[in-house]
């Protein structure tokens, strides 16, 4: 087979692919930039076009539902309802979620030492770029649009470090400190002003296939705080409010409200000679 044959029957073998599966799969491309100006519509901070006439954002309104229609065109099939439909609900949405986003941008402000202000939080902070597109993709997945919600999520988990599932659900006021390694299951339930560290992980217990519809992630309520690399894994899990959870803990079982759970550390102090090592358990 001379090279030329070779290219024929590969772009032959691509096209059929491309056919079976292009009618199902949005282009990511479109689903990078409806994120992005989207977001530089909600927050200034993210746009690299400033808008002040109101006449200006309502014409970027009209391009926003124009450019979501175009990229929910390949799932049409696959959605229980029309896609005008879809568009219409979430930017009737976008107020109460502009109006959450604030608020878990002002909980990382008053939280954080080092935030100087609100507005760098907004601008600056890997942790509410995350928080952002999760609660924009939780209102597709909420729409039982397919495939959509995971890209916008992957879009942030690349740029930030930061893995929250779409189908999560999480209250208001949310708090990711630095955010690198974080990741949030599914059906993880999170309550009202929580807290997390970076390489926290709210995950499943291993489970099979057939339990996917199940609730397999964590319930974490109101007023917790999970320091950095815990590990709470499984759907009957709950940590209950108010409670601290310490770095590097792993756990598969719930815990009352008001609970301190932590990992005894353990200092091992050696003389000169080696020959004594005194032990403090802290």
């Amino acid at each position: 087979m001379t090279l030329n044959e070779s290219d024929t029957t590969l772009a032959r073998d691509l096209l059929a692919i491309r056919r079976d599966r292009s009618p199902v799969l949005p282009v990511k491309a479109d689903v990078v930039r409806f994120i992005d100006r989207l977001l530089g519509l909600l927050f200034p901070h993210f746009c690299d076009v400033a808008y002040f006439q109101e006449e200006e954002i309502e014409g970027e309104l009209k391009l926003l539902r124009r450019d979501l229609r175009q990229a929910l065109v390949p799932l049409v099939a696959n959605l229980d309802r029309p896609a005008e439909d879809v568009v219409a609900a979430v930017f009737r949405r976008l107020p109460e979620i502009h109006h959450n986003l604030w608020l878990d941008a002002e909980a990382i402000e008053r939280g954080d030492p080092a935030a100087e202000s609100v507005d760098e939080v907004v601008s600056a902070y890997p942790g509410f770029l995350a928080i952002a597109v999760y609660r924009l993709a939780h209102e597709f997945y909420s729409l039982k649009v397919p495939i959509f919600p995971r890209i916008l999520s992957e879009i942030a988990h690349q740029r930030t470090g930061i893995d929250i599932h779409p189908g999560a659900t999480i209250g208001k006021s949310f708090f990711v400190d630095h955010g690198t390694g974080i990741v949030v299951g599914e059906t993880t339930t999170i309550g009202d002003r929580v807290k997390l560290y970076q390489g926290v992980t709210l995950g499943a217990l291993s489970v099979e296939k057939s339990l996917s519809s199940s609730k397999r992630h964590p319930t974490i309520e109101d007023d917790v705080v999970i320091y950095s690399n815990a590990t709470i894994l499984g759907g009957e899990t709950v940590i209950g409010r108010h409670s601290v959870i310490g770095g590097n803990v792993w756990l598969t079982q719930s815990v009352p409200a008001y609970s301190v759970v932590y990992q005894a550390s353990e200092i091992r102090v050696r003389n000169r000679s080696e020959s004594q090592v005194v032990t403090f358990v802290i």
